[in-house]
């Protein structure tokens, strides 16, 4: 099922419908500020282990996930003073933080040093769906087995058809992936260089 929905005013009929699927243990594909994701409810398992049969991934790589703020990470994720400072000068933004995980993630979303990729994209869309659903939602770039991604909304529900609930179409994403720096220990690395920028931590 593909829904179109307004990137700049996202209509709240249409957010309540795809938080509702979500609530009933959906999943969706929906649009960031880097690639189209795709996602469902961190607190239902059931879809976790879905997400993870589509993407043919490894049990052992936890996918990031998508909060709502940068008040909304602090309650899943154990964040110093320097980390809150940091992602505050860069949240919404292209990046994915790993920070230590809170008791509430979830096992099935924590590595095993216990740290978790957490994200506020700079996307309308995306950021009013988490917050009506009152819990961070999975994040994993709508791509084929291969690894070769999905462009645009139209195609990721080609592809996917009836195995996923939703395709929101919220318009055109850059398809390139976020930067991912660590902040465990307060000793930033970049573990990976994409949109965002890291010149800040060079």
């Amino acid at each position: 099922m593909l829904i179109k929905i307004n990137a700049e005013n996202p209509p709240e009929r249409l957010i309540k419908k795809v938080v509702d699927l979500l609530k009933n243990g959906g999943i969706i594909a929906y649009p960031t500020d880097t690639y189209y994701g795709i996602g469902c409810d961190i607190m239902n398992k059931k879809a976790i282990q879905k997400i993870y049969q589509l993407k043919e991934r490894d049990k052992n790589k936890p996918f990031s996930f998508i909060c709502s703020s940068l008040k909304n990470i602090s309650d899943y994720a154990k964040i110093s003073n320097y980390a809150y400072k940091t992602m505050r000068r860069l949240l919404p933004g292209q990046y994915t933080f790993v920070l230590e995980g809170s008791k509430l993630v979830p096992k099935i979303m924590l590595t095993k040093r216990k740290t978790a990729g957490i994200r506020v994209p700079d996307n309308v869309i995306c950021l009013a769906i988490v917050e009506a659903l009152g819990n961070p939602v999975i994040s994993t770039s709508a791509t084929k087995p291969d690894g070769s991604i999905i462009p645009e909304p139209s195609l990721i529900d080609e592809f996917f058809g009836s195995r996923i609930d939703a395709v929101i179409d919220g318009g055109p994403t850059p398809n390139k992936p976020s930067s991912v720096i660590s902040l465990i220990d307060d000793d930033p690395s970049v573990l990976r260089e994409g949109l965002g920028d890291i010149s800040v931590f060079n």
